[in-house]
């Protein structure tokens, strides 16, 4: 099994010395699975504003699938810059600075939705996600480390599972207080997100406050000696092959699983003659589907090579595509739906793979690995476009291709210099 090396990371306790190791990473994780919950949350209540924004200012697919474009275009902007700041300010410091930047961005959608202008939403996705790459940078390398190196996909996959719920919950969520009144609605308010969005705000705050004052496990850089021996020092993090694809293959991922949650509502309505509120409530066994497949590959990571799990999810993600694109009705949906299962582990099996054997360069590395997330952003206006243009057949082919490169880099790209 493909192990997370995290040789020259060290964990300094500030907790006494007679608790256990296993007991002081508790407070830790418990604080990431909030973390995870509520990134999951407010990531894929995006899902809710595109059909939202559309109709209600009435704009095309590849205009409303700017919402997604602006908040994952971010990561592309901010990641390496949020690298540094977390490398000199230290992993809850950069937890707490998240949650902070994010409640500013969302309560930035209160005056957008008074003064009822699109780009002003879009301003305030920006900085919301600015808060959400902080959070990301910080706590991927984080939970990789709180632990053994063997285990980091498993214990990776397993917090992500939490943060499932948060990506369940968001759907129902939208459809009940954001999407119920969009026939009414239409173009003439968007008083619809203002609420919610507050008490968004006050939860991020509430968190942030709660992350600051616990004590947690510190985390900084030990001895290079052993990344020194491994690679040439005048070529840096880039020098490693199993990280530059892998890249490139997270790009693909949260391209397509964007992608496929951003225009999944308009794509179940259209294709069972629903409205946009009854599909988006589909959207949830979408993501939930990923609480599912993360716990169980949280288990079976433990005893299968993650690269040979990979593989299979991208394979069983293209396959269900295809029988989506070649079928109708419930057959349709519920394929298309079926693809979050396959999703579940691919995040954590891609960062894992990528960041094996970087050493003192984690936290670099996840900056890089966090700035790939932008494929959500360029994959998912991509699609808009495409459906604008074509049909939806053509559409979905985009996500399919990007499934076909992750299943190379299970293959054959996650593989090291050595």
């Amino acid at each position: 099994m493909a192990g997370f090396s995290s040789q020259n990371v060290v964990v300094e306790e500030t907790i006494s010395a007679t608790t256990s190791t296993k007991q002081s990473y508790v407070p830790a994780l418990i604080s990431l699975g909030v973390l995870y919950f509520m990134m999951g949350f407010i990531t894929c209540l995006n899902d809710t504003l595109v059909p939202f924004f559309k109709n209600s200012f009435t704009l095309n697919y590849s205009q409303s699938s700017l919402v997604q474009f602006y908040f994952f275009l971010t990561y592309g902007i901010a990641s390496i810059p949020a690298g540094k700041i977390v490398e000199r300010i230290g992993y809850k410091n950069g937890m707490v600075t998240g949650f902070c930047i994010a409640a500013l961005g969302a309560l930035l959608f209160f005056p957008a939705s008074i003064l009822h202008e699109y780009y002003i939403f879009l301003a305030a996705l920006f900085v919301l996600a600015l808060g959400i790459v902080m959070l990301q940078v910080a706590a991927n390398p984080y939970i990789t480390v709180l632990g053994p190196a063997k285990t980091a996909s498993s214990r990776f996959t397993l917090i992500q599972g939490i943060g499932s719920l948060g990506t369940t919950v968001a759907p129902i969520f939208g459809a009940h207080y954001i999407l119920s009144g969009l026939t009414e609605q239409q173009a003439s308010s968007s008083d619809a997100v203002k609420y919610p969005y507050l008490g968004i705000t006050a939860l991020l705050l509430i968190i942030a406050g709660t992350v600051y004052v616990l004590k947690l496990p510190q985390i900084k850089g030990g001895s290079a000696e052993a990344a020194e021996q491994d690679i040439d020092q005048n070529r840096g993090v880039l020098s490693f092959r199993n990280l530059k694809l892998g890249i490139v293959a997270l790009f693909f991922y949260v391209g397509a699983e964007v992608s496929i949650g951003t225009f999944l509502t308009n794509y179940i309505a259209d294709t069972l003659s629903i409205s946009e509120a009854a599909a988006n409530t589909y959207v949830a066994f979408y993501w939930g589907s990923m609480i599912v497949g993360r716990l169980f590959g949280a288990v079976i990571l433990n005893y299968l090579k993650p690269s040979s799990v990979l593989t299979f999810c991208g394979i069983a993600a293209m396959g269900l595509i295809a029988i989506s694109l070649s079928t109708g009705g419930s057959i349709a949906v519920w394929s298309m739906i079926g693809v979050g299962l396959f999703n579940s582990v691919m995040f954590a099996v891609i960062f894992s793979l990528a960041v094996n054997g970087v050493g003192k360069y984690t936290t670099r590395a996840s900056g890089y690995l966090s700035t790939a997330i932008a494929g959500g952003a360029i994959i998912s206006y991509s699609q808009g476009l495409l459906i604008d243009h074509y049909n939806w057949t053509i559409a979905f082919t985009l996500p399919l291709l990007c499934y076909l490169y992750i299943v190379f880099y299970g293959i054959n790209g996650y593989k090291t210099n050595k």
